[in-house]
């Protein structure tokens, strides 16, 4: 045998002596050699992050270094208040954050099943079942309907089996196998000789020798691929952490330029000098703000949790508001993953069926006319032969219809209630059947009613039926001449529109006839019509991927299914351009430039294998565009993994798509992913408010200090005052913004560009104005209180309560970017933006009138009056920042 010969490519035979075993099995002794030598067949479990680890790693910022060693430096210099507010505000951010994705990695703890728990395997020549997980190479696996493989075969044995193999290669329909030999360069899906760990036996026996165990199998390489592939970080999180570096930067190199001009230059004291750049530094650094994008991220996840989503990384659902193109599956994801019978054709007539899934409800139409099936004779007698010729078991689960046994099946049982009412098997029972199996490519009954009436029904591929066929069924319910050039020709008509064609037919037997034979078939049949399945897609998934075209989203289907039956699909979903289609060989044939051109024009891709997932992913990013990819299989993972968002579907996915994923879709509804991106640049949005209030408010107060140090004035808040305001406002304003509803436009607007900044120049503009008016509002506020006489305490004290006062007025401010805040709406606000406004509110009351605040932060009673001045000020400056913005509006209008 050669080595580099793969095993679906060889003969059973061979592949028996390559394991050094027989078709009687392993003996027990040598397959505990093999269990020693080569392990248990498990695939590898996922590493557990340690949870001190991941609480530590919400400390990795560059701006809560900043702050931890400003609270180690005035622990040192003995302002123990001042140390511990900053710590305070620094472990909030990291508990907040530790908590949420706890809640995330629990919800999916529970989901790990792989393998099958048993197995019934031959060793000693004799039957024995076994754990899975002692399933060794070699050892001779005995396949039963409704079992999992528990590994990889090379089948030597096979009677009507089908396997479905969904999970790894997209393909819709269960899998005809046999024993023959497979081209060495035939896809997975191709390879019939083999069954792979963890797909499922849906009717049929078979035998196969084992070859791969664990980590070696299709689903383990698969796994193994998911350890290479490398996670790109989120825009949001490369955007922050850029942001966040050059700030700190900035922020410090001011800060010591200060600290140099204070005790150089004015010869302040070192402490006094250091407690002055602290508390410019703490009035600079908006370190609430990772705090409250947590809180922003986790309103998000909670949004998408009622929308039966479980988001497994924070960032992962801000991602979905930035991507612009949508990589979805097919199976299961588009479509229902159920097989339904959506064209019947007879001698006389093309129909077309309605419904949905199992459901034995939906409408039979002649073109664009609804009609009476009953009232059709071929219909009927098509209505019997699929219910008698058939295994399958369907069930109304409280209103959900559901199959056991094949699919096909299944789907069969559901047309014929739809044609034949109730119970189109009447009192018909079986007395013989010649089961489906690969070489004959047909399933037969005979089946005998009360009284002794025998007959015939067969279906499988139309072109061994029509080699059987001596007639056809006429529409007059008489036998005609057959016409097999014009059925062959409907056979592709229905193929053509991506379905999956089966003939049906029958015979008369004599009363007394109570065996079925092959002899009894050839050139005995009566060709009674053409039945087209398909696994339609899901009505919502429809109205879904209409919405991603309005939002300026590509969605495009990567597939192991073939390419006639994804077109198809394509069309009916929507796609922008159905009719091209790249198969997994045509991609084979490009190298990575030429994948780079031509995965921006083409929408369909099919029988598609793991690597060109992943290939077409990393080609799509290469191209700057934002990537998200939908999937529930083994085949999925990788390029779930590699994408900016990946989505798993949490009902029919597997485990490995799951753990690849940032967002579990608990419904497996597409729709699901639409509302996840709408709610994804809800939450950019929101984010976008945070820091377009965050940065210029503080940008305000560290301009206040800066100023009143560079002209050698007094002070007009403390450093620790400043602390008081950042962890009051910070954390209860900022967090109001967090919970702002979806704007009207979200879904009409392009998706932003993978690189945009955060800093704009529309709010650099901002931060300079709202700076320039805080600096004038607070030093204005102090002078007039220094001129009154008042005390020095009195005067900080009103100074910050205006820094407070403008904070909440630019909240306000803040709420309506892009139109008026002089509405009924925006005055109104939300319940979270009263509710922190009044909880503000109550702190700085508590702040300035309480004795035990005013002995730690330095403070006094404000006079009423006073106190309604403070209030003016904030009228005044909201009212010049709403007209800027109205004049920057109107100007943008004129130029558009």
């Amino acid at each position: 045998m050669n080595d580099a010969t793969p095993h679906h490519a060889l003969e059973a035979t061979a592949t028996l002596a390559a394991f050094d075993t027989a078709a009687t099995g392993l003996s027990q002794d040598e397959a505990a050699r093999r269990l020693q030598r080569d392990g248990p067949n498990r695939l590898p479990a996922a590493p557990k992050r340690s949870p001190v680890l991941r609480f530590l790693r919400h400390f990795n910022n560059v701006l809560i270094y900043v702050l931890i060693a400003a609270a180690i430096v005035t622990a040192v210099l003995g302002h123990f208040v001042d140390t511990a507010v900053i710590l305070v505000v620094v472990i909030a951010n990291a508990v907040i954050g530790f908590v949420q994705e706890g809640r995330a990695e629990q919800a999916m703890a529970a989901i790990r099943d792989m393998l099958a728990p048993h197995t019934s395997v031959l060793r000693d020549g004799e039957r024995r079942t076994i754990d899975s997980a002692e399933v060794v190479v070699g050892d001779v696996v005995l396949l039963e309907a409704g079992e999992k493989v528990p590994a990889d075969l090379r089948l030597i044995e096979a009677k009507g089996l089908l396997v479905q193999e969904a999970i790894l290669t997209g393909e819709s329909v269960p899998v005809d196998k046999d024993t023959a030999p497979a081209p060495t360069d035939a896809p997975l899906g191709d390879r019939t000789a083999m069954a792979f760990s963890g797909t499922l036996v849906a009717a049929g026996t078979g035998r196969g020798v084992v070859i791969a165990t664990g980590a070696a199998t299709e689903i383990g390489r698969i796994s193994g691929m998911l350890s290479t592939v490398e996670t790109l970080t989120t825009p949001l999180v490369q955007q922050m952490d850029r942001f966040s570096r050059w700030l700190t930067v900035l922020i410090l190199l001011i800060a010591a330029i200060l600290l140099a001009f204070g005790y150089f230059l004015e010869h302040f004291a070192f402490a006094d000098m250091f407690m002055i750049v602290v508390g410019i530094s703490v009035a600079a650094i908006p370190e609430g703000l990772p705090a409250v994008l947590t809180i922003t991220l986790a309103v998000g996840v909670q949004a998408m949790a009622r929308r039966n989503a479980i988001v497994r990384r924070l960032p992962a659902i801000e991602t979905l508001g930035a991507v612009s193109v949508i990589c979805t599956d097919k199976t299961g994801t588009l479509t229902r993953n159920e097989m339904m019978v959506a064209s019947v054709v007879t001698a006389g007539d093309r129909f077309e069926v309605e419904g949905a899934g199992y459901a034995p409800e939906g409408a039979i139409r002649r073109g664009e006319t609804g009609i009476d099936a009953g009232a059709h004779e071929a219909l009927g007698e098509i209505a019997r032969a699929a219910a008698l010729c058939n295994d399958a078991v369907l069930r109304d689960d409280g209103g959900s219809w559901t199959i056991q046994g094949d699919p096909m099946e299944g789907a069969l049982l559901a047309l014929s209630r739809k044609i034949g009412g109730i119970s189109p098997r009447g009192e018909w029972r079986r007395a013989d059947e010649i089961p489906f199996d690969a070489r004959h490519r047909y399933m037969a009954t005979l089946d005998r009613d009360g009284n002794g009436a025998a007959r015939v029904s067969v279906k499988g591929a139309p072109e061994r039926i029509l080699a059987m066929c001596a007639g056809q069924r006429g529409p007059d319910d008489s036998i005609e001449k057959l016409d097999e050039h014009a059925w062959n020709e409907a056979a592709e008509a229905i193929a053509a529109k991506g379905q999956r064609v089966l003939a049906i037919a029958t015979r008369s037997m004599a009363d007394g006839h109570a065996t079925l034979q092959h002899a009894d078939l050839e050139g005995k049949l009566v060709l009674v019509g053409l039945v087209g399945l398909i696994d339609p897609p899901r009505p919502e998934a429809i109205a879904a991927v209409a919405q991603c075209r309005q939002a300026g989203i590509r969605v495009k289907m990567i597939t192991g299914d073939h390419a006639g039956t994804a077109a198809a699909i394509g069309r009916q979903i929507g796609l922008e351009n159905p009719d091209s289609v790249l198969t997994g060989t045509d991609l084979d044939m490009m190298d990575d430039a030429a994948l780079g051109n031509a995965v921006a024009e083409t929408d369909i891709f099919a029988r598609t294998s793991p690597e060109h997932k992943l290939r077409l992913v990393t080609a799509l990013q290469s191209r700057g565009l934002t990537v998200a990819m939908t999937g529930d299989g083994v085949n999925d993972a990788p390029a779930l993994k590699r994408a900016d968002a990946g989505i798993a579907m949490g009902l029919k996915g597997s485990e490995a798509a799951k753990e690849a994923a940032g967002l579990v879709l608990a419904d497996d509804n597409f729709a699901s992913i639409v509302a996840a991106v709408r709610e994804g640049r809800t939450v950019y949005d929101n984010i976008k408010k945070v820091i377009s209030w965050t940065l210029p408010t503080n940008a305000g107060e560290a301009l206040t200090i800066i100023v009143a140090l560079l002209f050698s004035m007094s002070l007009p808040v403390t450093a620790i005052q400043i602390l008081w305001i950042n962890l009051v406002t910070s954390i209860t304003l900022g967090i109001a913004l967090a919970f702002e509803p979806t704007e009207e436009n979200t879904m009409r607007r392009p998706p932003r560009p993978r690189g945009q900044a955060l800093l704009s120049a529309a709010l650099t503009w901002h931060i300079v104005l709202v700076a320039l008016l805080f600096l004038a509002g607070v030093l204005g506020i102090y002078a007039y209180a220094v001129d009154q006489g008042y005390s020095e305490a009195l005067a900080r004290t009103m100074a910050v309560n205006t820094i407070v006062v403008l904070e909440i007025f630019h909240l306000f401010f803040i709420r309506n970017l892009y139109g008026t805040s002089l509405t009924w709406a925006a005055v109104r606000g939300t319940k979270m933006v009263w509710a922190t406004v009044l909880l503000v509110t109550a702190a700085q009351f508590a702040f300035t009138y309480l004795p035990v605040m005013q002995t730690a932060f330095g403070t006094v009673a404000v006079p009423v009056q006073d106190g309604m001045l403070i209030v003016g000020i904030g009228i005044v400056f909201f009212a010049v920042i709403e007209v800027e913005k109205q004049l920057r509006l109107a100007l943008l209008a004129g130029r558009a």
